[in-house]
């Protein structure tokens, strides 16, 4: 699973180098979003643009990243493909996670 930063002023942008988040590769997702949180405050914005599939273990994945995280710093979703969104959407997750369209809109967002 590789992830990529992007860090910008505003945001750090982490993008997904993957199709599936899900439980072969959720502990490495964890593990790698752990390492990336660590080295800076702020804003992340996890871009899933290339994901088209996240099971119960990847969604578990994605908030324990959140729950990681230190005081002062929050985890933003974008680019969620549609089954990816739907299980977002059922599981009432995207009540808890704010979501962008793209991670571009999350980054205009944030600023101002």
């Amino acid at each position: 699973m590789e992830l990529i930063v992007d860090a910008l002023p505003t945001a750090t942008i982490i993008h997904v180098n993957a199709t599936r988040i899900d439980a072969p590769v959720a502990l490495q997702f964890k593990e790698g979003m752990r390492t990336l949180t660590a080295r800076t405050d702020g804003r992340f914005i996890l871009d899933l643009e290339q994901v088209d599939f996240i099971d119960s273990s990847g969604l578990g994945a994605v908030v324990a990243s959140m729950k990681q995280l230190r005081p002062g710093q929050t985890l933003e979703l974008a680019a969620l493909q549609p089954i990816v969104e739907k299980v977002f959407r059922l599981t009432r997750m995207d009540t808890i996670f704010k979501i962008h369209d793209t991670a571009d809109q999350g980054v205009v967002s944030g600023e101002g």
